[in-house]
């Protein structure tokens, strides 16, 4: 029975598709996957539908579902049926060779992808600034090394601000830094919290202070510092709302440390840093009131490109 009205069954309205009709909506609606096209060609190949599910790791009864469902789709039968086994219709065997070549490109297309990955899987280039650079990342990339062993890294430490610029312009895959902001065009997520500490030799007056150093007396008073730019004088010069113009101006955390402990002057340092020379009394740390000196150490990667592989690898460690 048929019916012409409104949501008809007549095979020209709300039916299966009138043949010769020219399809219509998304090919993956009309074209069978790759996982029923492997299924047909194991048919072919061994003519039984039982023997197809077993290399293929299926149940027969899926593997029947399947056959079914990919005649429907095609609206042609593929396979006969029968206690002797099963055999492919002359339909079938024109679908099968269709299949192969099918099956083929996407081995080619896998192949292909795989290669893309092991070549983005042989290097990591990581960009850091320098206080992550020094006292952080060598102990992610030990464990990262135990990981992925055959992962060449290469380390570019610089400020924060250089960081963004190697990001951006493709020369770094992963970036660290220490600012109050994360620079234009970039990603972030916290992996860390640190302080900053106002350090000085112990030969300093500040280091017998019996009171905490003011603020203000602070931001006037020159001091050792990382170049403009840098994660840590970002934080400072936020914090303290200006900054006297430096005593010294060093490119590296370890440079203005080595200068604040043969007594150059006084300096602010991330506490990673100073943890040694604090313990040995080679730096005093000298408190400071009524300013907070905390900052966050983020991982950095380019607007909208979250990274993968050991990119991807090296973050999860950073959070570990």
């Amino acid at each position: 029975m048929s019916s012409n009205g409104a949501g008809g069954t007549d095979g020209r309205e709300g039916g299966q598709e009138t043949p010769g009709r020219q399809a219509t909506g998304s090919l993956a609606h009309r074209v069978p996957d790759l996982g029923a096209m492997e299924l047909l060609l194991a048919v072919a190949r061994l003519g039984s539908l039982g023997g197809a599910a077993r290399e293929l790791g299926i149940t027969q009864p899926a593997a029947s579902s399947r056959v079914r469902s990919m005649e429907r789709q095609l609206g042609v039968a593929l396979v006969d049926r029968s206690p002797r086994g099963s055999r492919l219709t002359d339909a079938g065997a024109l679908v099968t060779d269709w299949a192969r070549r099918i099956v083929e490109a996407a081995e080619a297309f896998d192949a292909g992808a795989q290669a893309l990955r092991d070549r983005r899987d042989s290097r990591l280039r990581v960009a850091a600034s320098m206080t992550i650079a020094e006292y952080l990342l060598p102990g992610w990339l030990v464990a990262l090394r135990s990981q992925l062993p055959d992962t060449a890294v290469s380390l570019l430490a610089g400020n924060s601000a250089s960081v963004g610029e190697r990001l951006l312009s493709g020369e770094a895959d992963l970036g660290f830094v220490e600012g109050v902001s994360v620079p234009a065009g970039l990603d972030s997520a916290v992996i860390a919290r640190d302080r900053l500490i106002v350090v000085t030799a112990p030969g300093h007056p500040w280091a017998r202070r019996r009171r905490p150093l003011a603020a203000a007396e602070l931001a006037a008073t020159p001091l050792i510092l990382r170049e403009k730019g840098s994660g840590t004088r970002q934080v400072l010069d936020a914090a303290l709302g200006g900054l006297a113009r430096p005593l010294i101006e060093l490119s590296s955390t370890t440079a203005v440390k080595a200068a604040a402990v043969s007594g150059a002057g006084p300096s602010v340092l991330s506490e990673l840093a100073v943890g040694e020379e604090l313990a040995t009394r080679r730096l005093v740390s000298v408190p400071v009131a009524d300013v907070a000196l905390a900052r966050d150490l983020r991982a950095v990667w380019p607007t909208g490109h979250r990274p993968t592989g050991p990119a991807r690898q090296l973050l999860s460690l950073t959070r570990g």
